[in-house]
């Protein structure tokens, strides 16, 4: 993830840009690498605070330490800053960048109530807090940008992401309902929407579900998960997942936008989801194609074509 902040920050904190960074992280024991990806901006345009968007208390003490309460870059959860003088002054931008977030897989019998409540209380009701957080300076300034980082899954369900989905389309349903009203105080809304990531986070939770129980799940559905879902996973992360820098770099240019999208894939293999959407409004040619993505993670781009009976030039221009 430290590349993919350097990727950002490089970007952000150009003369013509952003100048001022306020990147937040839970655990302040883990900045090491946060820290070593910003370089000579640390303590000048960049500054590291503690924020967890599951309390309140912490969010309004982060946003204390900012000269104003204002926003500049927020980047909540990527896993003491001082106020800075002057800081009105020289922001040119107000955008709250959200990419707090937890994954949940496994067979929906062996998950927890509680499990699932903490999943949204982090991708969704986080994501809600530091918005009521900061809109009301936004609206004052009558300018803005909040950031989501949401996920292809907030377009289209995933097998055995049942949970995590949920969470993302609960952001993108929110999310666009509040865009509407907004556009009357020049504040804007992107949801920025990766698919696969390689990240050292992802390989840890796929190793660990591999080794769960899931008690009270049935065995054809555990074999399902096991032997067919879990590989195809693997290649599909293996074989089209994105680097963090991909995703920051999308964000970077979301940013920079003189008028921002409501959505934006980083990965054009996902991009034909939103046509399919509109395409089929039964949901069926979605669900077909969900499962011959896990039948066969890579040929999912022209089984899309397939089962649409598409033109296949519209198709190869995706």
């Amino acid at each position: 993830m430290a590349s993919a902040l350097n990727s950002l920050f490089s970007w952000l904190m150009t003369p013509d840009n952003v100048t001022r960074v306020v990147a937040t992280m839970r655990d302040l024991g883990k900045k090491e690498a946060l820290e070593a990806a910003a370089g000579e901006a640390l303590g000048k345009t960049l500054s590291v605070a503690q924020l967890d968007v599951c309390s309140d208390e912490s969010v309004t003490n982060c946003l204390s330490h900012i000269d104003g309460g204002q926003v500049d870059v927020l980047e909540a959860g990527s896993e003491d800053s001082g106020p800075w003088a002057g800081f009105e002054q020289h922001s040119l931008h107000y955008p709250l960048v959200n990419n707090a977030g937890v994954g949940l897989v496994g067979p929906l019998e062996g998950l927890s109530l509680a499990t699932m409540q903490n999943v949204f209380n982090t991708n969704f009701f986080g994501a809600v807090r530091l918005v009521k957080a900061v809109l009301p300076g936004m609206k004052r300034r009558r300018r803005g940008h909040i950031v989501v980082v949401s996920s292809v899954m907030g377009l289209q369900g995933v097998m055995f992401n049942d949970v995590y989905a949920a969470s993302k389309f609960a952001l993108e349903g929110f999310f666009e309902s509040l865009a509407i009203q907004l556009r009357q105080f020049n504040i804007f809304i992107s949801m920025v929407e990766p698919g696969p990531v390689t990240t050292d986070f992802e390989g840890k939770l796929l190793a660990q579900v591999s080794e769960a129980e899931f008690p009270d799940t049935d065995p054809d559905t555990l074999g399902y998960f096991r032997d067919l879902y879990l590989p195809a996973s693997r290649e599909l992360f293996r074989s089209v997942g994105q680097s963090p820098r991909d995703v920051a770099q999308v964000i970077a240019k979301v940013i920079g936008s003189p008028r921002p999208p409501l959505r934006r894939q980083t990965n054009a293999r996902y991009l034909p989801l939103t046509v399919l959407k509109a395409m089929d409004p039964s949901g069926g040619l979605g669900t077909d194609l969900g499962q011959k993505r896990t039948l066969d993670p890579l040929e999912s781009d022209y089984s899309l074509c397939e089962l649409s009976s598409m033109d296949p030039d519209l198709c190869a221009s995706w």
